[in-house]
């Protein structure tokens, strides 16, 4: 499995951090690097800047057609 690099596309957004790791979770299960951001932080200036933008669930650039297609199809994976 590959490493998170520096050019990210963004998958998908939601509004909760369970349904952000299920989909992160899955990508990585179908080899896809994955991360949420946007995720309920500790310092709450951070929770303020994010509170209206949602978790984004993103993945390397090249891997962003693969994941869309995952996303969307889930049973076919």
């Amino acid at each position: 499995m590959g490493n998170i690099n520096e050019e990210f596309k963004t998958v998908a957004v939601v509004s909760n951090e369970l349904e952000a790791e299920i989909i992160a979770g899955m990508l990585r299960a179908n080899g896809i690097p994955a991360e949420a951001f946007g995720v309920a932080s500790s310092y709450p200036s951070i929770n303020a800047t994010m509170k209206n933008q949602g978790i984004q669930i993103k993945v390397n650039a090249e891997d962003y057609d693969t994941a869309l297609d995952l996303i969307n199809n889930p049973a076919e994976s």
